[in-house]
């Protein structure tokens, strides 16, 4: 039975094989990307069971990501598919150095039009967190209404509301925007997992310490503030403190590493780690993510988890 639920868009992905522009590249490899089922394959293949709630197209595209995700062992019981609205697609360039221009194709797309009536056909029995990115709630309407009915029953059936910012401008109608609703639905999540950039653009705060305090004071449980090369900075149940990073020799791709954090967090979270500890597994995963350019492909397994904090913590 699962115990956490992911609600989110995932799209097809297509990398280009050669460096260049995109409009110059001639050959792609397909593959799968979306912050929501990147958490979701982390999440599996460190054996946990996790039921993804989204919407596809009817579509060829539609059809291979529902064979990924059952590839992954991930459980679909609640992805649909429309006849009318397309997959959303994504594309993504091979770079040296540096990060890699990845422009999306999801206005419009299937899950934009997904309704907050399906929100109230899933069943929580045995669910423990229901995990939310603020991506949802930038593409349409109908997405931020049922992003909203989404945590209004998980907070009726006191699952616990984990919610990681993800940050897209350019889908929102405006920066006020974007900023009002993304701290309202953090208002009332228990777990909050902001970029230090996102954090300081939300509280318009500089220092860690203070953009913590700001969301505390909305009701927020947990704040994990993600800096990047630096760690983590944690501050919950009436302690604050810093959590190293590990250190990585060469950065492939910056893309997938947030999700690979929120995969640490919340498996960690599941197995019943005090956060400091989740917080040590959240940034090993996304230095192993950042060493990979596929959004999902450095995801470990137990194994190849359990071995990397080994063999780079320094005792």
């Amino acid at each position: 039975m699962s115990k956490i639920i992911l609600f989110g868009e995932p799209m097809a992905l297509f990398i280009a094989d050669t460096y260049g522009p995109l409009e110059e590249v001639e050959h792609f490899t397909r593959s799968l990307s979306g912050a929501e089922v990147n958490v979701c394959i982390g999440l599996t293949r460190l054996g946990h069971q996790v039921t993804y709630l989204t919407r596809l197209g009817d579509d060829p595209l539609g059809r291979y990501i529902i064979n990924r995700l059952k590839q992954e062992s991930i459980d679909t019981k609640f992805v649909t598919f429309d006849n009318v609205y397309r997959t959303g697609i994504q594309l993504k360039n091979k770079v040296k150095k540096g990060d890699a221009y990845a422009p999306y194709y999801r206005k419009g797309s299937a899950f934009s039009h997904i309704s907050p009536e399906v929100i109230d056909t899933v069943d929580f029995t045995g669910i423990k967190i229901a995990h939310i990115t603020g991506i949802p709630p930038a593409l349409s309407e109908s997405c931020r209404k049922a992003t909203y009915r989404l945590i209004e029953r998980a907070r009726e059936n006191q699952v616990a509301v984990s919610f990681d910012p993800n940050l897209r401008p350019d889908l929102w109608e405006n920066q006020e925007k974007m900023i009002d609703v993304i701290n309202d639905l953090a208002s009332k999540s228990d777990i909050f997992l902001p970029g230090i950039s996102e954090g300081r653009l939300l509280s318009s705060y500089e220092d860690e310490d203070k953009i913590a305090d700001f969301y505390h004071n909305m009701g927020v449980r947990a704040v994990i503030i993600k800096l990047g090369e630096k760690g983590a900075f944690v501050s919950a149940d009436g302690e604050k403190y810093h959590v190293s990073g590990f250190k990585v020799d060469k950065v492939v791709d910056t893309v997938g590493a947030g999700d690979g954090f929120a995969v640490g967090i919340l498996s960690g979270l599941l197995e019943g780690l005090s956060i400091e500890e989740a917080t040590v597994r959240g940034n090993a995963i996304g230095a192993l993510q950042v060493m990979h350019q596929s959004d999902n492909e450095g995801l470990p397994t137990r194994e190849q988890l359990n071995e990397y904090i080994k063999k780079n913590t320094v005792s």
